[in-house]
Order: C-alpha cells, then structure tokens, then sequence
C-alpha cells in the first residue's frame, strides 16, 4: 500500500498559546483513538461517528474518501467489519500512528479470519476529533512477524 505524504504549509503568528494547544491536542489524540476504538467495538456506530470532525478524511484502502455529514461518518464506521483493541501509538508531527489487534464485534459484518490479526491507522486528531483517518500498511519485523 502506498503512503501518501502530506505538505503542511505553516501560518504566521502563531504564539505560546496555539504551541500549548498543539501540543494538547497531540497528547490527547490516543486517548480520542482508545476512546473511538473502545466505541466501535461495542457496536456503537452512532457514538463512533461523532468522534470524526466534519469534514475529515477517511481511506481504508481505498482513494481519500471524505465525510461531509454525520450520516457519512455513521456508515463509514459501519463499513468497518472488525472491532478493535488499542496495543500502542507513536506520533510524528501531527500524524498518530495506532496499531489495533482486530476483534469481532457486534452490528453489521463479521471480522471473520481478520480477529486477532494487527492493523495500523494514521490519524490526525484536532481539537478531540478525528479528522484524518488512514489505513497504512503494517510492518514486518525482521522475524517476519507482523507488529
């Protein structure tokens, strides 16, 4: 799968205060990520939905898809046919990436041979919401196995 970089272009001006913002939101987003995650696997596609920002941006595989409504994000997060169980994040810059152990979970779909495989999302989390989610691939370490 291919990785799409991203150009950030900087705006002026911006003080102490959007500095401890930043910062802020960035140690909130695994929080805003277990949160979402514990959500989805419960079955609850509503409560998952309303932690998206609208817009924002989703791609499981697929071109960027973007979310305008509520009724987008509710059948995004209904799309996704597996639960799944926060194992750790790491950040750069504004991006967060998650690594998930994939679980069943109740509602439409079923994670069938996907449970208990790893899966990895970018996130970009502003203001407690979620307003990039991308599926990258995973990496193998040098044993083969997947982390």
């Amino acid at each position: 799968m291919l990785l799409i970089a991203f150009a950030v272009a900087g705006c002026g001006g911006g003080g102490s205060q959007s500095r401890r913002a930043a910062l802020h939101t960035e140690r909130d987003a695994p929080s805003v990520i277990r949160a979402w995650a514990d959500t989805l696997r419960r079955g609850d596609i509503r409560g998952a939905a309303e932690f998206f920002a609208l817009p924002s941006i989703v791609s499981n595989g697929t071109p960027p898809i973007e979310l305008h409504t509520r009724a987008d994000a509710r059948l995004f997060n209904a799309s996704l046919p597996c639960g799944a169980r926060l194992i750790k994040t790491t950040s750069s810059g504004r991006f967060t990436t998650a690594t998930f152990r994939l679980t069943e979970r109740p509602g439409p779909g079923t994670c069938g041979s996907g449970t208990g495989l790893l899966a990895r999302t970018t996130f970009v989390i502003r203001n407690g919401k979620i307003e990039q989610w991308r599926r990258v691939a995973n990496v193998s370490a040098p044993s083969g196995r997947t982390v």
